[in-house]
């Protein structure tokens, strides 16, 4: 057991809750609009005195806002907003997954849904190509029927890891970390998918046999069934 003497272990932090309700204010104004791309925020010591906080609270605020690619700050000329639609990352979509007063926004959970099965269909292909030995996935099918969401994650982890592709396997992160606040919600709507034992055979049997345009159509097919439902979902609201 490590010793709190041992260079490996960590040492304690200390909260930083003020530079987070800041960092959570400014955040909010640029995602609803109220800050529009391209304007500048007031000064480090305009915003001291507005906040009621300390310049290094502020500073550390601003240095998350920029690196998410949400603001721009130029040493010595002030702080820009920037527009998040062409500056962010992925990282930025569990924020966007809920709208400031907590209800969906059903554009980003489509959108979302969208990329999880295009991310889904075509790491199948590269499966059909890459992956050697199917033998977990016909395993997760085995002991994940019945269970639902268990094999829906078990069994797309092992494809996205099969295809050997990093970017989507980051991608797939950033796509469970979105929903991850409606996982409940999300697991119930996508039922028939994640319920769809015969569809995940389908999938296998298409990266068995070696044919890339196969797996990608029944993955697609599959994950499909996600998106459709989801979309229903939310235009039925």
């Amino acid at each position: 057991m490590a010793r709190l003497t041992d260079v490996n272990t960590f040492a304690p932090v200390v909260r930083s809750s003020v530079a987070a309700a800041v960092f959570e204010q400014i955040l909010g104004r640029i995602l609803d609009g109220s800050l529009d791309p391209g304007s500048a925020l007031p000064s480090e010591r305009a915003l001291t005195l507005e906040l009621g906080v300390t310049r290094q609270v502020v500073r550390e605020a601003l240095q998350r806002l920029d690196q998410l690619g949400l603001v721009e700050i130029r040493h010595g000329g002030g702080t820009r907003v920037l527009d998040y639609r062409d500056a962010a990352g992925l990282d930025l979509l569990p924020r966007l997954f809920r709208r400031a007063d907590g209800s969906l926004d059903a554009e980003v959970v489509r959108s979302v849904m969208e990329m999880r099965q295009a991310v889904g269909a075509d790491a199948a292909a590269l499966c059909a190509l890459r992956l050697a030995d199917t033998a977990g996935l016909r395993r997760a099918v085995a002991e994940g029927a019945g269970r639902g969401h268990d094999l829906e994650s078990v069994f797309w982890d092992l494809i996205v890891d099969g295809s050997q592709n990093i970017c989507y396997r980051l991608s797939l992160n950033a796509l469970r970390q979105a929903y991850a606040p409606a996982a409940a919600l999300v697991a119930d709507v996508l039922a028939d998918e994640i319920t769809a034992v015969r569809r995940y055979e389908d999938v296998i049997a298409a990266i068995e046999a070696r044919d890339p345009e196969r797996a990608r159509a029944a993955a697609g097919e599959l994950l499909g069934l996600g998106t459709a439902a989801i979309t229903a979902f939310l235009e039925g609201r």
